[in-house]
């Protein structure tokens, strides 16, 4: 097996570009769990980690411009005022060690239905920046998954960074496992409240062969809030009933080792109703703060 290094961006992308099977590796916390288990055999690994320009993330028009290299920790410690959906996804993943290896970029490029950064990333409308030697593009997160493990990447192309406009509402994560720590997701849920332009953003992650959303539960509940964002009046129960129903059968899980298909549909609903709840009463509170 083969390890190239290169030191600068351009270099990582000459590389890719000469070697469209090598297998990027960062924090290593998914690629090495493959090799380890037998699962990959790459001829070449690109080691990313000395390209600078990865590890950064900036500020633009009012959009994070998040580095693919940048670990999960820093994205609780530094960006948790900003994208607290996110930070609140980089929490529940693994263990201290793994958050500070781990990166958000990695787990675009492993593109697995149970990557625990993806149901945040789909409700705060995420776009995804990929590049090679012929130039970059901006994927929009929905169109990024593509399979089970699969993505819009070329064989030529790496994930530069990810864009994301922060919410202007409240945001949540929930995720359920079979145990407290170092879990993956049976199932994950993500939501982020737009009122500045009356819309819902979900995300649904472990229960179908892509992370996606729920357009259905999204559109009704922007409607259903649509004279309750300026009154912020208390949210019915059977608004909060129905969204969950609604993000239920957006899902399309499978039996497994780690849960049945009822399981994750049920465990969708309640998530995403006690989503919903906790962030309505957030909202409803930065109101009053405001008062």
């Amino acid at each position: 097996m083969e390890f190239l290094r290169p030191a600068t961006w351009a270099e990582a992308l000459a590389a890719k570009a000469a070697h469209p099977d090598a297998v990027p590796i960062a924090g290593g916390t998914d690629v090495m769990v493959g090799i380890n288990f037998g699962r990959l055999r790459p001829s070449l690994l690109l080691d990313l980690t000395r390209v600078a320009d990865l590890q950064e993330w900036t500020t633009e028009d009012g959009a994070v411009q998040l580095g693919a290299g940048v670990s999960y920790a820093r994205v609780i410690t530094e960006l948790g005022d900003r994208l607290p959906g996110l930070a609140m996804a980089a929490r529940t993943i693994g263990s201290p060690q793994i958050r500070n290896r781990g990166t958000v970029g990695g787990n675009l490029a492993t593109a697995s239905p149970a990557g625990d950064a993806h149901p945040a990333l789909l409700a705060a409308d995420a776009v995804v920046e990929v590049a090679s030697v012929r130039g970059s593009r901006q994927v929009p997160i929905g169109d990024f998954y593509t399979g089970v493990k699969r993505s819009a990447l070329a064989p030529d192309e790496l994930i530069a960074a990810v864009r994301i406009v922060p919410p202007s509402g409240p945001q949540q994560y929930s995720k359920i496992g079979t145990r407290n720590a170092m879990v993956i997701a049976v199932a994950a849920f993500g939501l982020a409240l737009h009122p500045d332009r009356r819309a819902v953003g979900t995300g649904i992650g472990s229960a179908a062969p892509t992370p996606r959303r729920a357009p259905a539960a999204e559109q009704f509940l922007a409607e259903e809030l649509d004279g309750l964002w300026d009154t912020r009046a208390e949210l019915p129960a059977a608004t909060a009933r129905r969204f969950g129903e609604l993000v239920a059968e957006a899902a399309a899980p499978i039996d497994d080792v780690r849960g049945t298909a009822r399981y994750r549909v049920h465990a969708l609903s309640v998530m995403a109703r006690r989503s919903l709840t906790w962030a309505w009463a957030d909202y409803r509170t930065d109101h009053a703060k405001e008062d």
